[in-house]
């Protein structure tokens, strides 16, 4: 029984991580999915921002991960896919200790338009 509850929890836990929640006055808190890439125009700014990024990341400034512009700077479109992949995937190692959460919620097309942005940044 302890086991099942605390693999409960961390299953919990890491869905937590991966999503913003959001708050509605009509339904209480919910819970923000990255929009459907068939069903939306959005930059990959504004995916970002449904996202949990800001958490971790910020434009200029280091915060628990590199900021956008420390990654814009390393990387370059060739890296697009393996940037791509490490936002879905999660990943660890390159900047620290502190491993980046998954995201298998965002979609392989809106995980480009993210990396596009961030390496736009490119001093």
């Amino acid at each position: 029984m302890r086991n099942l509850f605390l693999a409960g929890g961390m299953a919990m836990l890491m869905f937590s991580c991966s999503k913003k929640e959001t708050s509605s006055a009509d339904s209480g808190a919910e819970t923000a999915q990255a929009p459907d890439p068939g069903k939306s125009n959005l930059s990959g700014d504004q995916i970002i921002e449904t996202l949990d990024c800001s958490g971790c990341h910020a434009v200029n400034e280091k915060m628990i991960g590199p900021s956008y512009q420390q990654i814009a700077d390393k990387y370059s479109e060739k890296d697009t896919e393996l940037l791509a992949s490490k936002i879905i995937e999660g990943g660890s190692g390159v900047w620290g200790g502190v491993p980046m959460s998954p995201h298998p919620q965002v979609s392989k097309e809106h995980a480009k338009k993210m990396v596009k942005y961030i390496l736009s940044l490119k001093k």
